[in-house]
């Protein structure tokens, strides 16, 4: 199975591909969708969707997963994320995919074991977990951690159904 990570940002929005095959994760690809900061709103949040759509129609995931935001101290930060943040959940769904949401304390608690690591942990275990991505952005990362741990989330869905069944 193909599964897209994205870690959203209204400047940088991270995504990352992983096949899953059984237990085994492989690096597919990954990058970064940038809007300008001096652009209009509505063109800044084109921009991420079309780059989402660019990145789904190349690459043909199964299933697609993205990081929650947080309550940011600032409004007006918070909202542009959300608006941002709305687009990148609509993308996937609006291609027929499956969309996971995971809080960020879930994403490095599953890639790194603790909920409280720093970036650079997860930037760490990414590299020892798909060692073909070579160098990446922390954003590139996050995003990867993300498609992980809605891998492992899947797959534990999977196996409890099946034992459910019996």
């Amino acid at each position: 199975m193909r599964v897209l990570g994205i870690d959203p940002g209204l400047q940088k929005t991270g995504w990352g591909i992983i096949n899953i095959n059984g237990n085994a994760l492989h690096f597919v690809a990954s990058g970064l969708i940038r809007t300008n900061p001096k652009d209009a709103m509505a063109r800044r949040l084109a921009v991420l969707h079309h780059g989402l759509v660019s990145v789904i129609d190349e690459w043909s995931p199964a299933e697609a997963a993205i990081e929650e935001t947080f309550v940011n101290k600032n409004p007006a930060s918070a909202l542009k994320l959300g608006q941002a943040r709305g687009v990148l959940l609509c993308v996937p769904a609006l291609k027929g995919l499956e969309v996971g949401e995971y809080s960020a304390n879930k994403v490095k608690k599953s890639v790194v074991g603790s909920g409280h690591a720093a970036k650079q942990q997860v930037g760490m275990m990414i590299k020892t977990l798909l060692p073909a991505c070579g160098t990446i952005s922390e954003d590139e990362a996050d995003a990867l951690a993300v498609a992980i741990t809605h891998a492992h989330y899947e797959t534990l869905g999977k196996t409890l159904l099946r034992a459910n069944a019996r």
